[in-house]
C-alpha cells in the first residue's frame, strides 16, 4: 500500500531522472530502478537502508571505486 508515514524518511529525489547505463542508477537519486519504484512501498527501515546504500554509491562514485 502506497502511504507516507510521518517517521518516513523523504525521497531523496531531486528531480534529475536520468538512468545512466552504466551504473544503472539514477544520476539524481543515486537509486536503481526497483528501489525507484518501491520507495513508496517501503517501510521506513527499508528508506533508511536505502539512504545509507546512496550514501555508500556516493562515497564510491567520488573515490572511482564504484566499479571494482
Amino acid at each position: 500500500m502506497l502511504t507516507t508515514r510521518p517517521e518516513d524518511p523523504h525521497s531523496p529525489c531531486i528531480g534529475v531522472c536520468l538512468m545512466n547505463a552504466q551504473t544503472g542508477l539514477c544520476e539524481g537519486c543515486f537509486r536503481n530502478l526497483k528501489e525507484i519504484a518501491g520507495w513508496g512501498y517501503y517501510s521506513a527501515w527499508e528508506k533508511r537502508v536505502i539512504l545509507d546504500k546512496i550514501d555508500e554509491r556516493c562515497e564510491r562514485l567520488m573515490d572511482d571505486a564504484f566499479f571494482d
